[in-house]
């Protein structure tokens, strides 16, 4: 049998076993808006829409769950869901997900503060004796964890964050720069917090599914249609819709934009 013809019957009976009796892939999720959350009953988010209309254009079925970050992780290592959305790839996780070649998207984390208390930090060492809000089971890089100039201090929701910044209780909080802006934007503190300089980390986030028969080619069907979607007008208007948020391609160019802290 050819190869091609091998390859497009694997995945026929990838797409089969996925949709026999009923059955969808189950897809787990922390909200992250603007890139997946969940408002008025509905679920929204450049990366949760894109990957929408790429399982539509497999023929796949999806269920989808929002879930603290850890009880995601929890699901996919019990084998109660068959993956995970915006997840950073890491190493660790390599014997139990796979992993498309194409990401959805680029978390870059960044600081803010309260006008009325500027810290405008270029870099962590400008950071010294200071406290920076963060969120609990985010990663924000070895550098930042390690770091021994400043002090932490955890926050149960990126709003309540900010709320402690206006209130003084820290002096900058961390989160990503689009999720930062959606929250100052929703809370109505435009004129009240201003982004700091210092970018102190990035991570590409994935859509990453639990090994098992059939899953290495559906990643691979799936990189390929997100790669094809990225480039026509429907994610240009797609990613406009959400503030001009540019997903970056494994071809190098802006195309312009877990883990979720821990993802």
């Amino acid at each position: 049998m050819p190869v091609i013809l091998k390859l497009l019957t694997v995945a026929l009976f990838t797409c089969l076993s996925l949709t026999a009796y009923g059955e969808k892939l189950r897809i787990v999720t922390e909200p992250w808006a603007p890139y997946v959350y969940e408002e008025h009953g509905a679920m929204h988010g450049l990366d949760y829409e894109t990957t929408v209309i790429v399982f539509q254009r497999l023929g796949i079925d999806v269920q989808w769950q929002f879930l603290p970050w850890k009880r995601c992780l929890a699901m996919l290592e019990q084998g109660h869901a068959d993956g995970a959305l915006d997840i950073f790839h890491s190493h660790d996780r390599d014997a139990l997900l796979l992993y498309p070649s194409e990401p959805l998207s680029e978390v870059e984390f960044v600081m803010f503060y309260a006008n009325e208390r500027p810290h405008p930090a270029q870099s962590l060492d400008d950071l010294g004796g200071l406290t920076v809000g963060t969120s609990p089971g985010y990663l924000y890089g070895t550098p930042f964890s390690d770091s021994t100039l400043f002090n932490r201090e955890p926050a149960p929701s990126h709003e309540a964050n900010f709320g402690k910044l206006l209130l003084g209780r820290i002096d900058l909080l961390i989160t990503d720069r689009r999720v930062g802006r959606h929250v100052i934007k929703a809370m109505g503190l435009e004129d009240k917090v201003s982004q700091a300089p210092i970018v102190v980390s990035r991570q590409q986030q994935y859509l990453a599914v639990r090994r098992g028969a059939g899953m290495d080619l559906l990643v691979q069907r799936f990189a390929a249609e997100l790669k094809r979607f990225k480039q026509e007008p429907a994610y240009a208007a797609l990613s406009a819709k959400y503030g001009g948020i540019q997903a970056i391609s494994t071809s190098g160019h802006t195309v312009e934009q877990q883990e979720s802290g821990a993802q």
